[in-house]
């Protein structure tokens, strides 16, 4: 293998070097610059592009490149000077076109001189760090033309009268307008903005701000609306039309300043046309054009939800405190079931659905539902209304969705234990009338219950249903026995025509009832002994109060030739069964035979001889009070064209004043425990905690049953130190310690 030195090549200086002539940069430039002459003044046919090009390109590399750069420069600012003077002369209109006939020649020039010049853009411009051809014609045009004095004023003078003109209803030449704007842009982002944006949106403020005073003064609030959103749209036409896309979203800015945001309050509280008699007379359109245009600007949206809130919160209060509204438990929820649905519609088709307008509507419905201490009370009536006989016939989707709009009311209520007590009682008349329209629409309000508040708050609504179950299961055993008892030789002729049937509740998961005297005749009270002695006798241990009050009976009944079956409660029976052995009687007497107590007696008597078409008793002396010289008698020539006929038992329509205290103060003793379990929760697990933070807990854990008061709090704080629970920090009067 070769190991020798690789031959290389040996570059030599010409033995005779090439001699410049010195004026050949000046010779080369005289002839290009002639011919950028010639393009100026559009006589560039006769040029030949090769031969220019290959002279700039001799300039550049024989380093000719300054002379041949600022040349043109000198060149083309002495041309622009002398089109910049005859733009300046034109007249009128004929200015912007005389500006945009120069504008497009110019660039047609500054094209064929850089053709020429493009071995110059290519080396001597990059090396030096200078603007190249097409930039530098702009530069030039910029500097030489549009902000010559005479004229920058005068085109950003017409451009803004072109364009209040068209505002105000003339036809405008767009194409001209659009041919400046776009010169502007191509001049630089820069120029557009300082020689005309920035003006344009000073005088749209300007003129916006007149025409909304104007629209103001003369028209309601939907016409106002109807404009601002046709204002909007022209502005954006405009945009697309003549001006540049960067302009859009300020020029809408502006327009949604001077238009919306600055007019937005006194647009809400118009007077006959503002938010509020929108909302009242459901103009869905014009809400949902104000929920588009105030969405467009910051704060616009916050008012409307105020001014919603408020409006909602004052009609509530007017419901609430309307004594003819609130006459009538369900026709009261009826209203407030109205006034959601309402808002809700609204809510979905002018306000898109925006969840922040449905929290307004929750929040403003929970403050006013509150105000009112029957809020409870009625919501549960309005279930029991439904579910006794509203609902009947409804297939199970319109079940669902009523419970479902119910359940909407009853997450309003701060007192849900208050709510528990009434429904508690309500489900109870329910269940053991029989009454409800159906077992499986009464469950699923059950799991609704539970889902929304937990086990705890139904436990015992489902024992009640629990206890009816195990109850028919007893009675068919009863039955089955009693059965058999009626065809052995020592059974008793007497009362086997009864048909007896008990249920069996639990105490403490029904409603607290006061087992209430009343004397049974004999034969019913024979069949009762009967069914204790059979029931003990499988639940030894067990006690068994009658609660005569709750029950009710079907008996046959004979008014001289005509025969009814009277369908009647427990205590209505008693009475009935006394005119067997006499025609007529004394309240006194009545009084003292049945032992039934005397408010009682004289609902049952009300309904028995004062209702007109089932007065099965008349009544001396006439009147719908019952007194206590009253004398009854028994009604021979009672009729209804029913066979069977219901007697429904008057009762008082509201608790009185008494029932009312006696209920609320149920419920405050009951929530005392509730109160206590959640401090000594939270303390065993916080050991040390201050007396404020105590507050805020319990309140927050207590929170889906009630709103604990703070001085109850106190004072079961104060009770469960005095039982050594707690005790307080010697140190600290206001921090606590869990003693284990």
């Amino acid at each position: 293998m070769s190991s020798g030195k690789k031959k290389g090549f040996k570059i030599e200086p010409f033995k005779h070097p090439v001699k410049m002539d010195p004026s050949y940069g000046e010779k080369t430039w005289k002839v290009l610059e002639d011919a950028i002459h010639e393009i100026n003044n559009h006589n560039a046919s006769g040029l030949s592009f090769e031969e220019l090009y290959r002279n700039a390109y001799n300039m550049v590399i024989n380093k000719f490149g300054d002379r041949l750069y600022n040349g043109l420069v000198e060149t083309e600012t002495a041309h622009l000077r002398q089109i910049a003077a005859k733009v300046e002369a034109a007249q009128g209109e004929g200015f912007l076109k005389e500006l945009k006939l120069r504008w497009e020649h110019h660039n047609k020039s500054m094209q064929m001189v850089r053709d020429i010049l493009m071995y110059m853009d290519r080396i001597y411009v990059k090396h030096q760090n200078k603007a190249p051809v097409t930039q530098l014609g702009l530069d030039l045009w910029r500097d030489c033309v549009v902000r010559r004095r005479g004229i920058r004023d005068r085109m950003l003078g017409m451009l803004l009268d072109l364009i209040h003109r068209e505002r105000t209803g003339d036809i405008v030449d767009r194409a001209l307008l659009r041919a400046i704007t776009t010169m502007l842009m191509d001049l630089g982002p820069s120029v557009y903005s300082e020689d005309f944006e920035q003006h344009f949106l000073l005088k749209t403020a300007e003129f916006y701000q007149v025409e909304a005073q104007e629209y103001l003064g003369s028209s309601t609030c939907s016409d106002y609306l109807r404009k601002a959103e046709r204002r909007l749209a022209e502005e954006t036409e405009r945009t697309i039309n003549y001006l540049d896309p960067s302009s859009e979203p300020k020029v809408t800015r502006v327009v949604e300043d001077e238009l919306v945001k600055k007019q937005m309050r006194a647009l809400v509280e118009m007077e006959e046309s503002g938010l509020v008699p929108m909302l009242q007379q459901d103009k869905y359109e014009d809400l949902g054009r104000m929920y588009t245009l105030f969405r467009r600007v910051e704060g616009a949206l916050d008012l409307m939800r105020s001014v919603l809130g408020d409006h909602v919160k004052e009609t509530g209060r007017r419901l609430i405190n309307d004594p003819e509204r609130t006459k009538d438990p369900v026709d009261f929820v009826h209203k407030l079931l109205e006034e959601k649905d309402k808002y809700d519609r609204i809510i979905g088709a002018a306000f898109n659905s925006d969840k922040s307008f449905h929290n307004v509507l929750n929040t403003a419905f929970e403050h006013f539902l509150n105000l009112s201490p029957r809020a409870p009370e009625y919501i549960s009536l309005f279930m029991d209304d439904q579910l006794r006989k509203a609902l009947k016939g409804s297939n199970e989707d319109d079940v669902d969705a009523t419970l479902d709009r119910v359940m909407m009311l009853f997450r309003y209520l701060q007192e849900k234990d208050v709510f528990e007590k009434y429904y508690k009682q309500h489900l109870a008349k329910r269940l053991l009338s029989g009454r409800a329209v159906s077992d499986e629409a009464e469950r699923s309000l059950l799991v609704k219950l539970k889902t929304e508040c937990g086990y705890q708050f139904t436990s015992k609504l489902e024992s009640m249903f629990t206890d009816i179950k195990t109850s028919r299961d007893t009675m068919q055993d009863y039955k089955s026995i009693r059965r058999a008892a009626a065809t052995s030789a020592a059974s008793s002729a007497d009362d086997t025509d009864i048909d007896l049937f008990v249920q069996v509740l639990t105490t403490g998961s029904w409603p607290t009832q006061t087992a209430a005297k009343c004397n049974l005749p004999r034969e019913l009270e024979r069949c009762c002994e009967e069914f204790k002695a059979f029931y003990l006798a499988s639940h030894s241990g067990r006690k068994l109060s009658w609660q005569t009050n709750m029950g009710h009976a079907d008996m046959k009944a004979s008014f001289g030739e005509k025969r009814h079956e009277l369908n009647v409660s427990t205590y209505q029976m008693v009475i009935l069964l006394l005119f067997n052995e006499a025609d007529s009687l004394s309240y006194r007497d009545i009084l003292s035979a049945t032992g039934i107590p005397p408010a009682d007696l004289k609902r049952s008597l009300q309904s028995l001889a004062c209702v007109k078409g089932k007065n099965v008793l008349r009544k001396e002396p006439m009147s719908k009070d019952i007194g206590e010289s009253d004398v009854f008698i028994y009604n021979a020539g009672f009729h209804s064209k029913f066979y069977k006929v219901k007697i429904g038992t008057v009762s008082a329509q509201k608790e009185t004043e008494p029932e009312k205290q006696e209920t609320r103060q149920k419920v405050e003793e009951d929530r005392k425990p509730q109160i206590e379990a959640a401090v000594v929760r939270i303390m065993k697990a916080r050991r040390v905690l201050d007396h404020n933070s105590i507050v805020a807990e319990v309140t927050r854990q207590l929170s889906a049953r009630f709103l604990p008061n703070p001085t109850v709090i106190k004072k079961r704080i104060e009770s469960l130190i005095e039982r050594e629970f707690l005790e307080r920090d010697p140190n600290d009067r206001k921090l606590y310690r869990y003693l284990a």
